[in-house]
């Protein structure tokens, strides 16, 4: 198992899905969000679910509500509240929408990243993918800057700071859920 936290950011808007998406049904599961719960359990010793409003959910879990603002649905809230209740140098992110990240890419992340790094991130022939990777405690001052300056583009932090990409070629597993028809995909591939 290991032992770096691992955060489930569950905390987004679901505009394109039209519907709050870590509360969809998933993999026999009542939500995506216990789904991923559950499953990355048995990865790492310590799992939470980053989110705006913990009282959605109705399964046992640890929690981390974002940092409270003005309606903001980036994971700019979460990653600040992350670093605000986590004595941790380093956790791994990974949205709720990512239900096929498994094991392996993650170890493979792992196995790139280095404690001189700010991030190392999985990235695929679509781009980087800044919500599948390892995260470190050096970036909480630019989050903060970032939230100052309501300016909540991981990207561009990414890119400017010392990280690590990791290429994949794995399509399937990065399939992200974000409308009603790769989520209808999804269930089709699970």
């Amino acid at each position: 198992m290991i032992n770096t936290p691992c955060i489930i950011f569950a905390g987004g808007k679901s505009s394109r899905m039209k519907e709050d998406k870590s509360l969809l049904p998933f993999a026999g599961f009542k939500t995506m969000s216990e789904f991923q719960y559950s499953r990355l359990s048995k990865i790492f010793e310590k799992v939470y679910i980053s989110c705006k409003d913990k009282d959605k959910f109705d399964f046992e879990a640890n929690f981390i509500q974002d940092i409270k603002t003005n309606s903001i649905f980036a994971p700019t809230a979460g990653f600040i509240a992350i670093f605000q209740e986590l004595k941790a140098e380093r956790f791994f992110a990974l949205s709720v929408d990512a239900p096929f990240v498994g094991k392996k890419h993650i170890d493979a992340l792992f196995d790139k990243d280095t404690p001189n790094l700010d991030a190392t991130i999985a990235k695929t022939e679509f781009g980087i993918e800044p919500m599948c990777g390892i995260y470190h405690r050096s970036l909480e001052y630019k989050f903060l800057k970032m939230l100052q300056d309501n300016d909540h583009k991981l990207t561009p932090l990414l890119r400017s700071s010392k990280t690590q990409f990791v290429n994949f070629n794995d399509k399937k597993a990065f399939l992200n859920l974000n409308h009603p028809h790769e989520y209808r995909e999804a269930l089709e591939l699970i």
